[in-house]
């Protein structure tokens, strides 16, 4: 597993990283998600993503990677907890830092995110809405100059206003999910031009979009209530390409996200360990060929519109 520099930070991360949204007690076995973490440390993965959003994940992986003796680098997030969360409440703020911190099993965090930090509707953590700054930005300048945290960051799911966060300046790495993947690529417009302005790490989450691109769905190619005739097309012709190459679609996915070098690190959301072996082995034929890249991007180009425009319900709409 080779490591890419987590922007400014300076960490050196795993080019392919360990999201816990999955790794909770409702989906994943305590066995499970322990075989699964051990089995990542030891194929060199080293970045672990969780938040308090995830449910019981940030107890499951500070259960899992209590005896492990490598050294890792754990992110989680601000956000959801306690209920109801006010994110103009210092105490709040910090207060659920504190149970991340009883929950990892930790005496600090590596990067401690503001999570949906894009969306008002969900969390209005800005006081002044013209700089991104407000009571949590104080708390983490504390948490930092007190040592419990080392590094900042952001974790959003818009294409556009996230960007507009990033160039605040304040933050040092930007998790943008949904964004970034074989044909849905929002990030490159903003999110990316600002994150390499800013000198902020990029970690890519979803980069299989939850499932769109995790296998294939060829009973769906002939299926006019299921997608778009475009989109029908474009998958059918992204499956060929797959076909051509021989390579299987997930390998694809991972493989296109890391053939860029703005990327510090992509999420991988395994259950199990040989999701994670699968992952790990895709990751390591490296990146892609000029070719295979350009005739990914013509199969990009063959639909303008965004997913959440398909029939809801399909695998491709969010």
């Amino acid at each position: 597993m080779k490591n890419r520099t987590l922007g400014r930070t300076g960490l050196e991360v795993s080019e392919l990283s360990f999201g816990g949204v999955f790794v909770m007690s409702n989906i994943t076995a305590l066995d499970d998600a322990r075989d699964a973490v051990h089995r990542a440390v030891e194929l060199g993965v080293n970045y672990f993503d969780t938040a308090p959003t995830y449910g019981d994940s940030e107890v499951v992986f500070g259960q899992c990677l209590r005896d492990v003796t490598a050294p890792v680098i754990i992110s989680t997030k601000l956000g959801g907890r306690p209920k109801p969360f006010d994110p103009r409440d210092k105490a709040m703020i910090r207060g659920s830092v504190e149970q991340s911190l009883e929950n990892l099993g930790r005496d600090h965090i590596d990067i401690l995110m503001v999570h949906e930090p894009d969306n008002k509707r969900i969390y209005d953590w800005w006081a002044d809405e013209d700089h991104y700054t407000g009571p949590v930005t104080e708390v983490l300048a504390e948490l930092k100059a007190e040592g419990i945290i080392k590094h900042t960051g952001l974790g959003g799911v818009t294409a556009y206003q996230l960007a507009h966060v990033v160039r605040s300046g304040h933050f040092d790495v930007v998790l943008t999910a949904f964004n970034y993947s074989l044909l849905w690529r929002e990030a490159e417009q903003e999110i990316l031009p600002a994150a390499a302005q800013e000198h902020m790490g990029v970690v890519i989450g979803s980069p299989l979009q939850q499932g769109a691109l995790a296998c294939r769905h060829d009973d769906m190619l002939d299926n006019p209530r299921a997608l778009s005739k475009p989109r029908r097309e474009q998958f059918r012709a992204l499956y060929d390409l797959c076909d051509e190459l021989d390579i299987s679609l997930p390998e694809l996915g991972l493989r296109f996200v890391l053939s860029n070098p703005a990327v510090s690190t992509t999420l991988m959301g395994p259950k199990n360990q040989q999701e994670v072996e699968q992952n790990v082995a895709a990751v390591e034929k490296g990146p892609l060929s000029a070719d295979v890249l350009a005739r990914l991007d013509e199969i990009y180009a063959m639909v303008p519109f965004h997913p959440c425009q398909e029939p809801q319900g399909s695998p491709f709409w969010r």
